[in-house]
């Protein structure tokens, strides 16, 4: 039997905080902003919300580039402000988790400050740094976001420095002792004034297996993929559960990490023995781009895939510990642009992915306007997005020859602007997210059919079915399985249908997804007595013979 935890039973809510509420009217979100929606996330059913970065930052990468671990970003508040939204947060049974950002700082730290002012400063072994061959960089490495992962240092012939991610987020050199314990020490700090916990960036990044020389480059820029010599190196599970040991446990904090794991290494991360309390899967996530990454290219999945990657998931995950499931967050794009043709958006098919979602084994995290059925923008000049990635993808698909229109229809699908568009609260001006005259990203015009203030007043809206879900989960007779009961699939024989159980002791819930255009009709699965919940004004209650499934239906059911 699973041992009960309050970050099992929980519902998190991801806020980017540049795109929930701006209070000061300068047209970025803030934290008092965030405060004055605290109310309209407890009536939602929220206990936890994840904060994108809000750590001073130069911005380069939306925050991901850390100038002063300690200090609010003055775009977002002060260290006051984030009190009082700890307090306020507490006050409400909601707790705080804040992205940690330890594989790299900003340049403009003070540590980077100093080890470029002085080879001889101990902050010089606070970062790789690397002579150069033939003034060239050490390797050949592409960074994630493109180009070398070497920068050369000003005023230094053939010294470099390492970044897996932009030239402005080097990386800090773990193998170093003290760098390790000024991690902690930071983390203790966050964790002792209040924070429920962490979601943990790009933490398999850590160790490093430096190589010198030019490898086989796998693309045109003559460059090869980091991570070979940076994922998930031997070794680094020394430095997770020391991170572990002396921060996170002792403060029974939820700790969610960004790691793509090997299944026969699940048990390092989320067992009993784990580092962390879970770990976001990307392979359900990720399922509409290519093994290229490139956005412009088409994977052509299949419901068949899509199941098979949740199914797989639940499967590897339950065996060994928990996992974190999620539709969207400030990396993807809107889930119904993703999974649903264009043809096929409605409330419907929100309301079917939401059912598919939310009755997974694992701790739901839901991301800021998920719950409203909020979609893509279209935007037409390549200025208009901010997304440091959108701007890469772009160049790189122009350069390969693809056609300006073609590379757009890439942003279109993928752009991670499409979820940092403001929160759509209303139909007043910029969607009752500002009064500023320009916001930092468009509004989407479709906020005067999509938004808090009208869905809140229909019935049968998205935001209200997810409210429905949310009850379910958290407070019906049925919370112990759809919490704690084993996920079990259910292999039917038309591919466009997901359906599983949920079973614990002697209660039994079926979930059936029908994932097309198309009508379905199918016999009664084993253990379904009553529907509990449909998104289809389907009648709740006792199934007579064979159950009709509307197209994008999504149906719960009950052995009782």
């Amino acid at each position: 039997m699973l041992a009960k935890e309050w970050w099992k039973e929980s519902i998190v809510y991801q806020i980017y905080p540049k795109s929930f509420q701006d209070s000061n009217n300068d047209g970025i979100g803030d934290l008092q902003g965030i405060k004055k929606r605290l109310s309209y996330l407890n009536k939602l059913g929220i206990d936890v919300i994840w904060l994108s970065p809000i750590y001073q930052s130069p911005m380069i990468d939306g925050g991901y580039d850390i100038s002063d671990y300690q200090a609010i970003d003055p775009m977002f508040g002060t260290m006051a402000d984030m009190d009082e939204l700890i307090q306020e947060a507490d006050r409400l049974g909601i707790k705080l988790l804040m992205d940690l950002v330890v594989n790299h700082t900003s340049s403009e730290h003070s540590w980077f400050k100093e080890a470029l002012s002085d080879s001889k400063s101990k902050y010089r072994d606070y970062y790789i740094f690397r002579e150069g061959i033939d003034g060239q960089p050490p390797n050949n490495w592409r960074s994630y976001f493109g180009g070398s992962a070497w920068t050369v240092v000003p005023n230094e012939e053939n010294m470099y420095y390492l970044h897996a991610f932009a030239a402005e987020q080097p990386d800090l050199n773990w193998e170093n002792s003290e760098v390790r314990e000024e991690i902690i020490t930071m983390i203790n700090w966050w964790l002792d004034k209040g924070l429920g916990g962490f979601r943990i960036d790009a933490i398999l990044n850590l160790k490093k297996k430096i190589e010198y020389g030019k490898f086989e480059p796998d693309g045109e820029d003559g460059l090869v993929y980091i991570g070979h010599w940076i994922l998930n190196q031997p070794g680094i599970e020394v430095w997770l559960k020391e991170l572990d040991e002396r921060t996170f446990k002792k403060h029974n904090s939820l700790t969610v990490a960004e790691a793509d794991v090997e299944p026969s290494r699940l048990h390092e991360y989320i067992g009993d023995e784990g580092v962390f309390r879970m770990i976001f899967d990307f392979t359900y996530t990720d399922i509409d781009v290519p093994g290229t990454g490139e956005w412009h290219k088409q994977s052509n999945w299949t419901v068949s895939d899509l199941k098979e990657a949740i199914f797989t998931d639940e499967l590897e995950t339950q065996a060994v510990g928990w996992g974190a499931k999620y539709l969207e967050n400030h990396d993807q794009p809107r889930s119904i642009n993703k999974y649903i043709p264009e043809a096929d958006i409605s409330d419907v098919s929100k309301k079917m992915l939401a059912t598919l979602f939310m009755m997974l084994h694992g701790t739901p995290f839901i991301y800021q306007g998920q719950e409203l059925g909020m979609e893509n923008i279209q935007m037409d000049r390549i200025e208009d997005y901010d997304d440091i990635a959108s701007h890469d993808q772009y160049n790189r698909a122009v350069l390969s020859g693809i056609l300006p229109e073609e590379a757009f229809q890439g942003l279109f699908k993928r752009s991670r602007d499409n979820s940092r568009t403001p929160m759509q609260w209303s139909i007043e001006t910029n969607a009752g997210f500002s009064k500023a005259e320009q916001t930092w990203l468009p509004v989407n015009p479709n906020h005067l059919r999509i938004n808090a203030e009208q869905e809140e007043k229909q019935s049968d809206s998205v935001l209200n079915y997810y409210r429905q879900l949310i009850h379910l989960r958290k407070e019906s007779k049925y919370k112990e399985t759809i919490v704690y009961g084993e996920f079990v699939p259910l292999e039917l024989a038309d591919d466009t249908i997901i359906a599983y159980k949920r079973v614990y002791k002697e209660q039994e819930i079926v979930v059936l997804i029908n994932f097309s255009d198309q009508a379905k009709t199918i016999d009664i699965v084993e253990g379904m007595k009553s529907i509990i919940l449909s998104n289809v004004g389907a009648e709740t209650g006792l199934i007579k013979k064979n159950i009709h499934l509307a197209p994008y239906a999504g149906i719960i059911a009950v052995n009782e």
